[in-house]
Parts: C-alpha cells; structure tokens; sequence
C-alpha cells in the first residue's frame, strides 16, 4: 500500500487530523533542509510535501517565490533533491512533492516518477496540470503505485470539482481562499460550506491549504476536513537562517508546528 494511503487510514482509525507543514528543499541549503525535515518529522507531522523550486509562479505568494528564489541562487536541481531525499530515508513520515508540470516533462513522466518513487516520494502535487490533461500522468502514476494530489479552489465550478476529485489520488487538497499561498489573518465564512459539499462527492481525505498559520485557523478547520497544510508561516522563518543560529530557527520552526498540531488534534 502507498504510505500516503497508509498513513490517512491509519490517521481515520485514530480519529486524527493530518499536519502537512511545506518545506523548500535547499533553501538556505540541503544540509538545513534536512535539519528541518527531520525536526517536523520528530515533532509529529503527518506528511511533508517538498518544493521543488522553480522560478516562476504557479500559486505561490511572495514568501515561497523568495524561498524558491534563494534555493535556485545556489543552484539546487532536481538530481540534487532526488539525492538529498533518499538520504533522509528511512523516514517515519511520507514525502509529497510540490512542483511544475514543467520539471516532470522535461525530465520525461515516466523517468520522473521512477526516480521521485526511488527517491521516497510518495506522490506529487502538480498546481499547473489541468485536471483535462491529467488522466495520461495520472495512470503512469497508478503503475508505479504513486499519488497525483490534485487542487479544488474556492473558484472551481462544481461539475469541474467532481472530475478533479474522481482523477484526485492519496487526498484532495482543497485550497482554502481565492489567491496565492500566504498567510492570512482569517479565512472565508464560506469554506464550511464548501468542505461539507466536498464531502459528499469524494471518500477521499479532504486536507486545507493556503492561508493556514495560526492555531486559531487550525480550531476553525480541524472539523471540516482530513487534514491542514501549512506553508508560507513554517517557509518565512527561513528568512531569518544565517542571521540567527541555525538550530535556534530549526527549534523555532518545530515549536510553530507543535502549537499547530496541538490547536488540530487536542
């Protein structure tokens, strides 16, 4: 069984909510990526989905562009990140990637997923693949046992979100507000509604991202899906590597999703 699979049956039969907190890989470098991940790991994350950077933006608000844009000025590339994430194996938490459709064509679908599975990804997210053109990557995915997490977005029309959920694998994300990635000060009144709809066209774990960065929002969601994905708030403290002490940051960073994890499963 998939470990994303594994890892939401597993979270249902204990009545547990997902954390999914992001992390740029080699942002400031793959060495303190790794510091990161395992501290999320340690502190008791569910999953953890990896950007690949790129230099263009897909949904990304400004504090993930400048991480991506810090991590492509010291030249990481995929084979680097590949590298770097078996290295992190065994890990007690799957890996979800984050990237452009871009960097998997160009480095071939089939290559791309062999060498992400062998890394120890266990799926990918991929924002800029319509759900219409989906259906090829989604079956190469389905051979090598891989997910393709697919978006629903306040704006989706709900014939189109029903398609995206059917082709969706592993879980649907399901993007909180209309807009980039970024952290919000509160959160639509009309996303229970959305999320209570949701559910009754999909078994699939529902998980909640964008503007997510306060246990306060973490209360509100933690009844109305599978799960929360949290970015921009654990991505900006990358900031402040190289002015502080690294270990101070990676502390700090794990203290943010302690206090998440606990407003989402106590």
């Amino acid at each position: 069984m998939n470990p994303i699979d594994a890892l939401f049956n597993q979270l249902r039969s204990a009545k547990r909510k997902a954390f999914i907190p992001f992390v740029t890989a080699g942002d400031p470098d793959l060495a303190t990526s790794t510091a990161i991940v395992k501290e999320l790991a340690t502190r008791g994350a569910s999953l953890i989905e990896i950007g690949f950077p790129y230099s263009d933006p897909i949904a990304d608000g400004p504090v993930i562009q400048a991480s991506y844009t810090r991590a492509l000025d010291r030249r990481v590339k995929i084979d680097q990140i590949f590298s770097w994430a078996k290295s992190l194996q065994p890990l007690p938490v799957p890996l979800a990637a984050m990237l452009s459709y871009s960097l998997i064509l160009r480095r071939g679908p089939e290559t791309f997923l062999t060498q992400a599975r062998d890394a120890g990804f266990s799926g990918a997210i991929v924002p800029d693949l319509p759900v219409e053109e989906s259906e090829a990557l989604t079956q190469l995915a389905a051979k090598h046992e891989f997910k393709l997490i697919q978006l629903v977005t306040p704006t989706t029309p709900r014939e189109r979100a029903v398609q995206i959920a059917r082709q969706s694998t592993g879980f649907l994300y399901c993007v909180s507000v209309t807009g980039i990635t970024g952290e919000r000060a509160q959160l639509p009144t009309d996303l229970p509604e959305q999320m209570t709809w949701l559910r009754t066209q999909t078994d699939l774990p529902l998980c909640i991202g964008f503007g997510v960065s306060k246990p306060e929002h973490v209360r509100l969601l933690r009844d109305l899906g599978d799960g929360v994905i949290v970015g921009s708030a654990i991505v900006r403290k990358f900031e402040e590597f190289g002015k502080r002490p690294t270990e101070t940051v990676v502390k700090e960073i794990g203290d943010l999703a302690t206090s998440l994890m606990k407003a989402l499963n106590d």
